[in-house]
Protein backbone atom coordinates (compact mmCIF):
# COMPACT_ATOMS: atom_id res chain seq x y z
CA UNK A 1 0.00 0.00 0.00
CA UNK A 2 1.21 3.51 -0.82
CA UNK A 3 2.03 5.97 1.92
CA UNK A 4 -0.96 8.11 2.81
CA UNK A 5 -1.14 11.70 4.00
CA UNK A 6 -4.03 14.03 4.83
CA UNK A 7 -4.58 17.77 4.67
CA UNK A 8 -7.55 19.26 6.51
CA UNK A 9 -8.61 22.75 5.44
CA UNK A 10 -9.66 24.67 8.56
CA UNK A 11 -8.54 28.26 7.98
CA UNK A 12 -11.80 29.88 6.93
CA UNK A 13 -13.60 32.39 9.10
CA UNK A 14 -17.07 30.97 8.50
CA UNK A 15 -18.77 34.37 8.47
CA UNK A 16 -22.18 32.84 7.79
CA UNK A 17 -22.04 31.09 11.17
CA UNK A 18 -22.23 34.58 12.74
CA UNK A 19 -20.02 33.53 15.62
CA UNK A 20 -16.72 34.41 17.27
CA UNK A 21 -15.98 30.69 17.48
CA UNK A 22 -14.01 29.19 14.62
CA UNK A 23 -16.41 27.40 12.26
CA UNK A 24 -14.73 24.00 12.55
CA UNK A 25 -15.01 24.11 16.36
CA UNK A 26 -18.79 24.36 16.39
CA UNK A 27 -20.02 21.21 18.15
CA UNK A 28 -22.18 18.41 16.85
CA UNK A 29 -23.45 16.22 19.71
CA UNK A 30 -20.87 17.90 21.92
CA UNK A 31 -17.83 17.24 19.69
CA UNK A 32 -16.25 19.93 17.44
CA UNK A 33 -17.01 19.13 13.82
CA UNK A 34 -13.32 18.95 12.84
CA UNK A 35 -12.83 16.11 15.35
CA UNK A 36 -15.28 13.99 13.35
CA UNK A 37 -13.15 14.47 10.25
CA UNK A 38 -9.99 13.53 12.12
CA UNK A 39 -11.54 10.48 13.80
CA UNK A 40 -12.91 9.25 10.46
CA UNK A 41 -9.45 9.58 8.86
CA UNK A 42 -7.54 7.79 11.63
CA UNK A 43 -8.32 4.18 10.62
CA UNK A 44 -7.23 4.78 7.00
CA UNK A 45 -3.51 4.50 7.86
CA UNK A 46 -2.61 8.17 7.58
CA UNK A 47 1.14 8.64 8.16
CA UNK A 48 1.03 12.42 8.51
CA UNK A 49 -1.91 14.73 9.10
CA UNK A 50 -1.55 18.46 8.42
CA UNK A 51 -4.26 20.94 9.39
CA UNK A 52 -4.30 24.33 7.67
CA UNK A 53 -5.47 26.93 10.20
CA UNK A 54 -6.14 30.65 9.97
CA UNK A 55 -8.99 32.38 11.78
CA UNK A 56 -9.08 31.20 15.38
CA UNK A 57 -5.86 29.26 14.80
CA UNK A 58 -4.86 29.03 18.47
CA UNK A 59 -8.26 27.71 19.51
CA UNK A 60 -8.19 25.07 16.77
CA UNK A 61 -4.65 24.03 17.70
CA UNK A 62 -5.57 23.80 21.38
CA UNK A 63 -8.57 21.63 20.57
CA UNK A 64 -6.73 19.24 18.28
CA UNK A 65 -3.51 19.13 20.27
CA UNK A 66 -0.94 16.53 19.24
CA UNK A 67 -3.24 14.74 16.82
CA UNK A 68 -2.08 16.88 13.88
CA UNK A 69 0.69 19.09 12.56
CA UNK A 70 -0.32 22.67 11.78
CA UNK A 71 0.42 25.32 9.20
CA UNK A 72 -1.02 28.83 9.40
CA UNK A 73 -2.53 30.34 6.27
CA UNK A 74 -1.98 34.01 7.10
CA UNK A 75 -4.04 35.25 4.15
CA UNK A 76 -7.07 33.34 2.91
CA UNK A 77 -6.37 33.38 -0.82
CA UNK A 78 -8.31 30.29 -1.87
CA UNK A 79 -8.27 26.52 -1.43
CA UNK A 80 -5.21 25.91 -3.62
CA UNK A 81 -3.30 28.54 -1.66
CA UNK A 82 -4.38 26.80 1.58
CA UNK A 83 -3.12 23.38 0.45
CA UNK A 84 0.13 24.93 -0.76
CA UNK A 85 0.89 25.95 2.83
CA UNK A 86 1.68 22.26 3.50
CA UNK A 87 4.36 22.29 0.78
CA UNK A 88 7.29 22.33 3.18
CA UNK A 89 5.93 19.36 5.15
CA UNK A 90 4.79 17.13 2.28
CA UNK A 91 6.26 18.10 -1.09
CA UNK A 92 9.14 15.62 -1.00
CA UNK A 93 6.98 12.62 -0.15
CA UNK A 94 5.65 10.00 -2.53
CA UNK A 95 2.23 8.46 -2.03
CA UNK A 96 -1.38 9.59 -1.80
CA UNK A 97 -2.65 12.77 -0.15
CA UNK A 98 -6.29 13.29 0.71
CA UNK A 99 -7.55 16.87 0.96
CA UNK A 100 -10.72 17.33 2.99
CA UNK A 101 -12.53 20.29 4.47
CA UNK A 102 -12.79 20.57 8.26
CA UNK A 103 -16.48 21.45 7.96
CA UNK A 104 -17.56 18.07 6.51
CA UNK A 105 -18.13 16.08 9.71
CA UNK A 106 -20.50 13.48 8.27
CA UNK A 107 -18.07 11.72 5.92
CA UNK A 108 -17.41 8.25 7.30
CA UNK A 109 -14.26 6.16 7.56
CA UNK A 110 -15.77 3.73 5.04
CA UNK A 111 -16.09 6.50 2.47
CA UNK A 112 -12.56 7.77 3.02
CA UNK A 113 -11.18 4.23 2.79
CA UNK A 114 -13.15 3.49 -0.38
CA UNK A 115 -11.90 6.75 -1.95
CA UNK A 116 -8.28 5.88 -1.16
CA UNK A 117 -8.63 2.38 -2.58
CA UNK A 118 -10.42 3.53 -5.74
CA UNK A 119 -7.77 6.20 -6.35
CA UNK A 120 -4.83 3.85 -5.84
CA UNK A 121 -6.28 1.03 -7.95
CA UNK A 122 -7.17 3.37 -10.84
CA UNK A 123 -3.60 4.76 -11.05
CA UNK A 124 -5.04 8.27 -11.26
CA UNK A 125 -3.15 11.44 -10.45
CA UNK A 126 -6.31 12.77 -8.82
CA UNK A 127 -9.65 11.36 -7.75
CA UNK A 128 -12.61 13.57 -6.88
CA UNK A 129 -15.15 12.41 -4.30
CA UNK A 130 -18.48 13.06 -6.02
CA UNK A 131 -22.15 12.64 -5.19
CA UNK A 132 -25.39 12.66 -7.14
CA UNK A 133 -27.76 15.30 -5.86
CA UNK A 134 -31.51 15.49 -6.60
CA UNK A 135 -31.01 19.27 -6.80
CA UNK A 136 -27.41 20.13 -7.72
CA UNK A 137 -28.02 23.90 -7.82
CA UNK A 138 -25.05 25.82 -6.47
CA UNK A 139 -22.56 22.95 -6.73
CA UNK A 140 -19.71 22.45 -9.17
CA UNK A 141 -20.71 19.84 -11.78
CA UNK A 142 -18.57 16.83 -12.68
CA UNK A 143 -18.21 16.54 -16.44
CA UNK A 144 -16.93 13.14 -17.54
CA UNK A 145 -15.43 12.13 -20.89
CA UNK A 146 -16.27 9.12 -23.05
CA UNK A 147 -14.05 6.82 -20.93
CA UNK A 148 -15.82 7.81 -17.71
CA UNK A 149 -12.90 9.82 -16.32
CA UNK A 150 -13.36 13.37 -15.04
CA UNK A 151 -12.85 15.83 -17.88
CA UNK A 152 -13.43 19.01 -15.87
CA UNK A 153 -15.32 20.57 -12.98
CA UNK A 154 -17.69 23.36 -13.98
CA UNK A 155 -18.94 25.79 -11.37
CA UNK A 156 -22.63 26.71 -11.33
CA UNK A 157 -22.00 30.24 -12.57
CA UNK A 158 -19.95 28.96 -15.51
CA UNK A 159 -22.18 26.04 -16.54
CA UNK A 160 -24.25 26.13 -19.73
CA UNK A 161 -27.82 24.82 -19.85
CA UNK A 162 -26.72 21.26 -20.67
CA UNK A 163 -24.10 21.18 -17.94
CA UNK A 164 -26.61 22.47 -15.39
CA UNK A 165 -28.65 19.31 -15.96
CA UNK A 166 -25.75 17.18 -14.67
CA UNK A 167 -26.54 16.05 -11.12
CA UNK A 168 -23.11 14.66 -10.22
CA UNK A 169 -21.38 17.26 -8.07
CA UNK A 170 -17.96 17.97 -6.60
CA UNK A 171 -17.94 17.43 -2.80
CA UNK A 172 -14.65 19.26 -2.24
CA UNK A 173 -12.79 16.13 -1.10
CA UNK A 174 -9.94 14.81 -3.26
CA UNK A 175 -7.20 12.21 -3.39
CA UNK A 176 -4.01 13.22 -5.20
CA UNK A 177 -0.70 11.73 -6.13
CA UNK A 178 1.28 13.81 -3.65
CA UNK A 179 4.15 14.79 -5.95
CA UNK A 180 1.77 15.69 -8.79
CA UNK A 181 -0.34 17.76 -6.40
CA UNK A 182 2.43 20.05 -5.20
CA UNK A 183 3.93 20.38 -8.66
CA UNK A 184 0.54 21.50 -10.02
CA UNK A 185 -0.18 23.83 -7.10
CA UNK A 186 2.78 25.97 -8.04
CA UNK A 187 1.21 26.51 -11.48
CA UNK A 188 -2.23 27.60 -10.27
CA UNK A 189 -3.05 31.23 -11.15
CA UNK A 190 -5.53 33.64 -9.60
CA UNK A 191 -6.84 35.28 -12.79
CA UNK A 192 -10.48 35.21 -11.71
CA UNK A 193 -12.95 37.69 -10.28
CA UNK A 194 -12.12 36.81 -6.66
CA UNK A 195 -8.38 36.73 -7.39
CA UNK A 196 -8.11 33.49 -5.46
CA UNK A 197 -6.21 30.26 -6.11
CA UNK A 198 -8.70 27.40 -6.57
CA UNK A 199 -7.93 23.75 -5.91
CA UNK A 200 -10.19 22.77 -8.79
CA UNK A 201 -7.64 24.39 -11.11
CA UNK A 202 -5.23 21.59 -10.15
CA UNK A 203 -7.63 19.19 -11.87
CA UNK A 204 -7.50 21.27 -15.03
CA UNK A 205 -3.68 21.43 -14.95
CA UNK A 206 -3.41 17.66 -14.55
CA UNK A 207 -5.78 17.14 -17.48
CA UNK A 208 -3.72 19.53 -19.63
CA UNK A 209 -0.67 17.40 -18.82
CA UNK A 210 -2.51 14.30 -20.02
CA UNK A 211 -2.87 12.80 -16.53
CA UNK A 212 -5.79 10.64 -15.49
CA UNK A 213 -8.41 12.19 -13.18
CA UNK A 214 -11.12 9.92 -11.76
CA UNK A 215 -14.36 10.47 -9.92
CA UNK A 216 -15.56 8.24 -7.09
CA UNK A 217 -19.30 8.47 -6.39
CA UNK A 218 -20.35 8.06 -2.78
CA UNK A 219 -23.55 6.13 -2.15
CA UNK A 220 -24.79 8.62 0.45
CA UNK A 221 -24.82 12.22 -0.72
CA UNK A 222 -26.00 13.41 2.72
CA UNK A 223 -22.63 12.68 4.31
CA UNK A 224 -20.79 15.06 1.99
CA UNK A 225 -22.57 18.27 3.01
CA UNK A 226 -20.43 21.14 4.27
CA UNK A 227 -21.46 23.21 7.30
CA UNK A 228 -21.60 26.89 6.40
CA UNK A 229 -24.30 28.24 8.73
CA UNK A 230 -26.34 27.36 11.80
CA UNK A 231 -29.10 25.82 9.70
CA UNK A 232 -26.69 23.36 8.10
CA UNK A 233 -25.18 22.71 11.55
CA UNK A 234 -28.63 21.79 12.85
CA UNK A 235 -29.24 19.43 9.91
CA UNK A 236 -25.85 17.80 10.49
CA UNK A 237 -26.58 17.34 14.19
CA UNK A 238 -29.88 15.63 13.39
CA UNK A 239 -28.19 13.31 10.90
CA UNK A 240 -25.38 12.49 13.32
CA UNK A 241 -27.87 11.92 16.13
CA UNK A 242 -29.82 9.51 13.94
CA UNK A 243 -26.62 7.71 12.91
CA UNK A 244 -25.44 7.28 16.50
CA UNK A 245 -28.85 6.23 17.81
CA UNK A 246 -29.31 3.69 15.01
CA UNK A 247 -25.94 2.19 15.86
CA UNK A 248 -27.00 1.60 19.47
CA UNK A 249 -30.45 0.34 18.49
CA UNK A 250 -28.85 -2.27 16.23
CA UNK A 251 -26.60 -3.32 19.12
CA UNK A 252 -29.38 -4.17 21.54
CA UNK A 253 -30.17 -0.86 23.24
CA UNK A 254 -33.80 0.22 23.63
CA UNK A 255 -34.25 3.92 22.85
CA UNK A 256 -37.93 4.65 23.26
CA UNK A 257 -37.86 7.97 21.38
CA UNK A 258 -34.72 8.35 19.22
CA UNK A 259 -35.79 11.78 17.99
CA UNK A 260 -35.54 13.14 21.53
CA UNK A 261 -32.50 11.26 22.80
CA UNK A 262 -28.99 12.71 22.47
CA UNK A 263 -26.05 10.31 22.62
CA UNK A 264 -22.51 11.54 22.00
CA UNK A 265 -20.14 9.74 19.63
CA UNK A 266 -17.81 8.54 22.41
CA UNK A 267 -20.56 7.03 24.56
CA UNK A 268 -20.58 3.24 24.91
CA UNK A 269 -23.72 1.32 25.88
CA UNK A 270 -24.14 -2.36 26.62
CA UNK A 271 -27.07 -4.57 25.61
CA UNK A 272 -30.51 -4.38 27.21
CA UNK A 273 -30.12 -0.83 28.42
CA UNK A 274 -33.31 1.24 28.17
CA UNK A 275 -33.10 4.97 27.47
CA UNK A 276 -36.16 7.18 27.83
CA UNK A 277 -36.83 10.53 26.06
CA UNK A 278 -35.04 13.75 26.90
CA UNK A 279 -31.86 11.95 27.94
CA UNK A 280 -28.42 13.39 27.11
CA UNK A 281 -25.40 11.08 27.27
CA UNK A 282 -22.13 12.90 26.59
CA UNK A 283 -18.36 12.58 26.74
CA UNK A 284 -16.77 9.24 27.60
CA UNK A 285 -19.84 7.85 29.34
CA UNK A 286 -20.32 4.09 29.66
CA UNK A 287 -23.67 2.48 30.48
CA UNK A 288 -23.64 -1.16 31.58
CA UNK A 289 -26.28 -3.77 30.78
CA UNK A 290 -29.88 -3.57 32.02
CA UNK A 291 -29.55 0.01 33.25
CA UNK A 292 -32.55 2.31 32.85
CA UNK A 293 -31.75 5.92 32.04
CA UNK A 294 -34.27 8.78 31.93
CA UNK A 295 -36.54 10.32 31.16
CA UNK A 296 -34.73 13.67 31.15
CA UNK A 297 -31.39 12.62 32.58
CA UNK A 298 -28.08 14.31 31.74
CA UNK A 299 -24.94 12.19 32.14
CA UNK A 300 -21.41 13.15 31.12
CA UNK A 301 -18.05 11.35 31.46
CA UNK A 302 -19.50 8.85 33.90
CA UNK A 303 -19.91 5.09 34.32
CA UNK A 304 -23.32 3.68 35.18
CA UNK A 305 -23.37 0.13 36.56
CA UNK A 306 -25.53 -2.88 35.74
CA UNK A 307 -29.23 -2.58 36.51
CA UNK A 308 -28.92 0.98 37.81
CA UNK A 309 -31.86 3.36 37.38
CA UNK A 310 -31.28 7.09 36.80
CA UNK A 311 -34.42 9.22 36.49
CA UNK A 312 -34.56 12.99 35.85
CA UNK A 313 -31.07 13.48 37.26
CA UNK A 314 -27.68 14.98 36.41
CA UNK A 315 -24.40 13.06 36.76
CA UNK A 316 -20.94 14.46 35.97
CA UNK A 317 -17.51 12.77 36.00
CA UNK A 318 -18.53 10.07 38.47
CA UNK A 319 -18.77 6.32 38.88
CA UNK A 320 -22.10 4.73 39.76
CA UNK A 321 -22.22 1.09 40.87
CA UNK A 322 -24.65 -1.75 40.15
CA UNK A 323 -28.35 -1.74 41.08
CA UNK A 324 -28.21 1.87 42.25
CA UNK A 325 -31.37 3.95 42.28
CA UNK A 326 -30.86 7.65 41.54
CA UNK A 327 -33.47 10.39 41.37
CA UNK A 328 -35.73 11.88 40.50
CA UNK A 329 -34.00 15.26 40.54
CA UNK A 330 -30.68 14.22 42.04
CA UNK A 331 -27.37 15.88 41.17
CA UNK A 332 -24.16 13.82 41.27
CA UNK A 333 -21.27 16.24 40.89
CA UNK A 334 -17.71 15.41 39.75
CA UNK A 335 -15.39 12.96 41.50
CA UNK A 336 -18.15 11.05 43.23
CA UNK A 337 -18.26 7.26 43.60
CA UNK A 338 -21.52 5.53 44.43
CA UNK A 339 -21.35 1.88 45.50
CA UNK A 340 -23.68 -1.00 44.66
CA UNK A 341 -27.33 -0.93 45.74
CA UNK A 342 -27.18 2.64 47.03
CA UNK A 343 -30.23 4.89 46.98
CA UNK A 344 -29.80 8.58 46.11
CA UNK A 345 -33.25 10.10 46.14
CA UNK A 346 -35.24 13.23 45.39
CA UNK A 347 -33.38 16.55 45.41
CA UNK A 348 -30.14 15.13 46.77
CA UNK A 349 -26.79 16.66 45.80
CA UNK A 350 -23.60 14.59 46.03
CA UNK A 351 -20.25 16.33 45.53
CA UNK A 352 -16.79 14.74 45.53
CA UNK A 353 -17.93 11.99 47.87
CA UNK A 354 -17.76 8.22 48.25
CA UNK A 355 -20.87 6.29 49.29
CA UNK A 356 -20.35 2.58 49.91
CA UNK A 357 -22.76 -0.32 49.38
CA UNK A 358 -26.37 -0.42 50.65
CA UNK A 359 -26.36 3.12 52.01
CA UNK A 360 -29.31 5.49 51.49
CA UNK A 361 -29.57 9.24 51.02
CA UNK A 362 -33.28 9.31 50.23
CA UNK A 363 -34.16 13.01 49.92
CA UNK A 364 -33.35 16.69 50.35
CA UNK A 365 -29.75 16.35 51.50
CA UNK A 366 -26.31 17.70 50.58
CA UNK A 367 -23.35 15.33 50.86
CA UNK A 368 -20.10 17.10 49.95
CA UNK A 369 -16.46 16.08 50.53
CA UNK A 370 -17.63 13.05 52.47
CA UNK A 371 -16.66 9.41 52.95
CA UNK A 372 -19.68 7.25 53.70
CA UNK A 373 -19.43 3.57 54.59
CA UNK A 374 -21.90 0.68 54.19
CA UNK A 375 -25.50 0.39 55.41
CA UNK A 376 -25.87 4.04 56.36
CA UNK A 377 -29.20 5.85 56.50
CA UNK A 378 -29.06 9.60 55.94
CA UNK A 379 -32.22 11.35 57.16
CA UNK A 380 -34.03 14.01 55.17
CA UNK A 381 -32.41 17.43 55.15
CA UNK A 382 -28.95 16.32 56.30
CA UNK A 383 -25.99 18.52 55.36
CA UNK A 384 -22.28 17.78 55.53
CA UNK A 385 -21.02 21.30 56.25
CA UNK A 386 -17.77 21.10 54.32
CA UNK A 387 -16.72 24.74 53.80
CA UNK A 388 -15.47 27.13 56.47
CA UNK A 389 -15.25 30.11 54.13
CA UNK A 390 -11.67 29.36 53.16
CA UNK A 391 -11.04 25.60 53.03
CA UNK A 392 -13.01 22.43 52.35
CA UNK A 393 -13.05 19.69 55.01
CA UNK A 394 -14.02 16.02 55.04
CA UNK A 395 -16.90 14.32 56.83
CA UNK A 396 -16.42 10.61 57.54
CA UNK A 397 -19.45 8.45 58.35
CA UNK A 398 -18.61 4.84 59.14
CA UNK A 399 -20.67 1.67 58.54
CA UNK A 400 -24.11 1.02 60.04
CA UNK A 401 -24.73 4.56 61.27
CA UNK A 402 -28.06 6.37 61.37
CA UNK A 403 -28.20 10.12 60.75
CA UNK A 404 -31.46 11.70 61.87
CA UNK A 405 -33.37 14.23 59.81
CA UNK A 406 -32.25 17.84 59.58
CA UNK A 407 -28.74 17.17 60.91
CA UNK A 408 -25.71 19.38 60.26
CA UNK A 409 -22.36 17.59 60.36
CA UNK A 410 -19.69 20.29 60.73
CA UNK A 411 -16.50 19.04 59.03
CA UNK A 412 -13.93 17.89 59.81
CA UNK A 413 -15.86 15.33 61.79
CA UNK A 414 -16.11 11.53 62.06
CA UNK A 415 -19.21 9.56 62.95
CA UNK A 416 -17.96 6.16 64.12
CA UNK A 417 -19.47 2.78 63.27
CA UNK A 418 -22.97 2.09 64.53
CA UNK A 419 -23.55 5.55 65.97
CA UNK A 420 -26.89 7.41 65.94
CA UNK A 421 -27.36 11.13 65.40
CA UNK A 422 -30.58 12.54 66.80
CA UNK A 423 -32.78 14.50 64.44
CA UNK A 424 -32.12 18.22 64.35
CA UNK A 425 -28.58 17.95 65.70
CA UNK A 426 -25.58 20.09 64.77
CA UNK A 427 -22.54 17.86 65.27
CA UNK A 428 -19.15 19.51 65.75
CA UNK A 429 -17.23 16.73 67.54
CA UNK A 430 -16.45 13.14 66.60
CA UNK A 431 -19.06 10.61 67.73
CA UNK A 432 -17.80 7.29 69.20
CA UNK A 433 -18.98 3.86 68.09
CA UNK A 434 -22.50 2.76 69.04
CA UNK A 435 -23.21 6.16 70.61
CA UNK A 436 -26.20 8.46 70.40
CA UNK A 437 -25.28 12.10 69.79
CA UNK A 438 -27.84 14.81 70.56
CA UNK A 439 -26.87 18.41 69.83
CA UNK A 440 -29.97 20.56 70.11
CA UNK A 441 -31.70 22.74 72.69
CA UNK A 442 -34.05 20.95 75.09
CA UNK A 443 -37.69 21.55 74.19
CA UNK A 444 -39.63 24.02 76.29
CA UNK A 445 -43.45 23.98 76.20
CA UNK A 446 -45.52 26.89 77.54
CA UNK A 447 -49.08 25.70 77.86
CA UNK A 448 -51.78 28.18 76.89
CA UNK A 449 -49.26 30.65 75.45
CA UNK A 450 -50.71 30.47 71.95
CA UNK A 451 -54.11 31.47 73.29
CA UNK A 452 -52.50 34.45 75.04
CA UNK A 453 -50.84 35.60 71.80
CA UNK A 454 -54.12 35.39 69.90
CA UNK A 455 -55.90 37.51 72.50
CA UNK A 456 -53.28 40.25 72.09
CA UNK A 457 -54.03 40.41 68.37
Amino acid sequence: MKSRYAIILAAGQGTRMKSKLSKVLHPILGRPMIRYVMEALKPTSIEKLVTIVGHGAEDVKTNIGKDSDFVIQKEQLGTAHAVLQADEMLNDKSGTTIVVCGDTPLITTDTFQALFEYHEKSYSKATVLTAKMPDPTGYGRIIRNETGDVERIVEQKDADDKEKLVNEINTGTYCFDNEALFAALKRVKNDNVQQEYYLTDVIEILKQDGDKVSGFITDNQEETIGINDRLALSHAENMMKRRVNEYHLKNGVTITDPNNTYIGPQVTIEQDVTIYPGTILAGETHIEENAIIGPHSDIENSTIGKGTVVRQSVIRDSKIGNMVNIGPFAHIRPDSSIGDEVRVGNFVEIKKSVIDQHSKVPHLSYIGDAQLGKNINIGCGTITVNYDGKNKHTTTIEDDTFIGCNSNLIAPVTIKQGAYIAAGSTITDDVPEESLAIARARQTTKEGYAKKLKSKK
